[in-house]
């Protein structure tokens, strides 16, 4: 067997590694290191997990349909006891982030805080949402999308691949927060439920290799361990926040760490296999500072970029531009122009979806007096001609419109159309459309011109 063997040494770990290889040769599913002896002293390490779906052996046995969901049937390696524990931390936190918040000015946050009658509380802002919600733009769009790329990385971490790491963080920012904890405060929030996890992936996913990179340098940023843990910390605090409790206690409470196996067989050239196992640890075994030579041997090559993935954070697309919005007469409104931005999963050349928001202050026909109208629509798009770079795409789906942000006047709404999609480069593309609004509360339609540009991130399209 061959034993592709690295981790992050210091003076007093060489006896540690030699139990380590000699548990790898025995049986490598089976490594521990809760309670190991260095010179008559015993010292606690976290149990290794697998952590990378690219390091998995069953990375090669590509699934059925790239978006089959195997978050509650892992049969490819994947750590589903890692994921458990770090739930169950991440629902423990939570609280404690609820708490923080609630101290926040409800400017910004727009939660009650009164206490009466809870539940009748929850279960009306359950009952009357989703909505549309006004929190401060750092809240909406940098917390969550953080907190999104936090839920991220504990499937990622626990050896999901991207798509089931995005599954999961959908769930948690939807079910635990928006429906749970944060609908004791308010109605949950429609662009919430997207942004959430959708810029959590594309955070999360970074932020997951972020890390791998600073490992790769020996666990340092601008050569300081400190620093290198500070960082850490702040790119996945649960994980970090994990590792800390186990070392404050002394046991594996929470199952938490970046440490992991892989195993697979390596074709020879005279014909026969060999296996190969390859350990990493992000752990340091023993006391005292490691060698700086030693750390950048030890984790030299150990960053892996996602590699062979059938789906990754390059079906995000994010579009900016403008919309020519023409209200129906129910309104009472002029026609005008507004600043549109839309946020999409591109799942194959021929289908997305997308949540697209677009604000304008438009006069009134008896008083010309400028009042708020705004609109928002999640629409699934369809697209011909998936070879070319120029591809017609039908679109659909639902959304509402309101005057003056008054809730009262809010109108739901079903919408049809037609565009272009001109595909530029792999990451950019322009797009134009036309859509009706049809409001069954109004009996009239409302119509809207859009033409924006589209970002995917990532590599982008894949043709």
């Amino acid at each position: 067997m061959s034993l592709f063997f690295r981790l992050k040494l210091n003076v007093r770990s060489v006896a540690a590694a030699c139990i380590v290889l000699v548990s790898t040769a025995l049986n490598a599913e089976d490594i521990t290191l809760d309670d190991i002896a260095i010179d008559g002293q015993r010292y606690y390490r976290a149990t290794i997990t697998n952590s990378s779906w690219e390091e998995l052996a069953s990375q090669g046995a590509r699934y059925e349909s790239p978006y089959k969901v195997s978050l509650f049937n892992p049969q490819h390696g994947e750590d589903s006891a890692r994921l458990w524990s770090q739930t169950k931390s991440v629902a423990a936190y939570g609280v404690g982030v609820a708490g923080a918040m609630t101290l926040l000015p409800t400017s910004i946050t727009n939660w009650d805080k009164s206490d009466d009658r809870l539940m009748q509380k929850w279960w009306d802002n359950v009952r009357s949402g989703p909505v549309w919600d006004r929190d401060d733009f750092a809240i909406n769009y940098i917390g969550h999308p953080y907190f999104g790329g936090v839920y991220y990385q504990a499937a990622r971490k626990s050896g999901y691949r991207q798509w089931d790491a995005f599954i999961y963080s959908f769930m948690m920012s939807t079910f635990y927060w928006e429906y749970g904890v944060e609908a004791f405060a308010e109605t949950p929030s429609i662009q919430d439920i997207v942004v959430t996890p959708v810029l959590g992936w594309v955070y999360g996913e970074w932020a997951y290799n972020k890390e791998q990179q600073i490992l790769a340098r020996g666990g340092t940023v601008w050569g300081s361990e400190g620093m290198g843990s500070t960082a850490r910390f702040f790119l996945d605090p649960i994980d970090s926040i994990g590792r800390g409790v186990n070392q404050l206690f002394g046991q594996d409470i929470v199952k938490a760490g970046t440490g992991y196996i892989g195993i697979s067989e390596q074709e020879l050239d005279n014909g026969l296999t060999d296996k190969q196992v390859k350990l990493q640890l992000s752990y340091r075994i023993g006391g005292g500072r490691t060698e700086s030579n030693i750390s950048r041997y030890s984790y030299l090559n150990s960053y892996h970029e996602q590699t062979g993935d059938p789906v990754s954070y390059s079906i995000v697309g994010i579009s900016a531009g403008t919309s020519m919005l023409q209200p129906s007469s129910a309104w009472g409104l002029a026609s005008g122009w507004a600043p549109t931005i839309s946020l999409g999963l591109y799942f194959t050349p021929s289908l997305s979806t997308r949540l697209s928001y677009a604000r304008a202050d438009l006069k009134q026909h008896h008083s010309q007096h400028s009042v708020t109208f705004e609109q928002y629509s999640l629409d699934t798009q369809y697209y011909f001609n998936t070879e070319q770079s120029l591809r017609p795409y039908l679109t659909a789906g639902f959304g509402e419109s309101m005057r003056d942000k008054d809730l009262s006047q809010k109108a739901f709404q079903i919408n049809l159309g037609a565009g272009l999609h001109y595909q530029l480069a792999a990451n950019w593309a322009l797009q134009l459309d036309w859509q009706q609004h049809y409001s069954a509360k109004h009996k009239q339609s409302d119509r809207q011109l859009n033409a924006q540009i589209v970002y995917r991130f990532g590599q982008g399209a894949s043709n």
